[in-house]
């Protein structure tokens, strides 16, 4: 609770998404094959969040940064939870595709 009531205030840093890019990241949009297909950031890789779990092989460095995103940040939020939970150490949701395009 802690941490979402400082988040809620302002009181955690924002995450610099452009600064993790330049250090390697990888941007994984988590949205169907058809919303990427319609819009996406140049480089993402594509890992619809219902297929995650039995892609996870495309994703083989537990330590590489990771930003996922979608379209509004729920199934992005879900991935993360998902990659966490599977030993990856390093992942940020980024939310929203066009919001986190608009912060790189």
């Amino acid at each position: 609770m802690i941490p979402f009531l400082q988040r809620l205030l302002g009181l955690v840093p924002a995450i610099n998404y452009k600064s993790l890019l330049q250090q390697g990241a990888l941007i994984v949009d988590v949205r169907s094959n058809g919303e990427f297909r319609g819009g996406h950031i140049q480089g993402a890789l594509n890992i619809p969040v219902n297929e995650l779990q039995q892609n996870l092989d495309q994703l083989k460095n537990k330590n590489q940064i990771i930003i996922t995103c979608c379209a509004s940040g729920m199934r992005s939020a879900s991935a993360k939870s998902i990659l966490k939970a599977s030993g990856y150490t390093k992942v940020y949701n980024g939310g929203g595709w066009h919001n986190l395009k608009s912060k790189l």
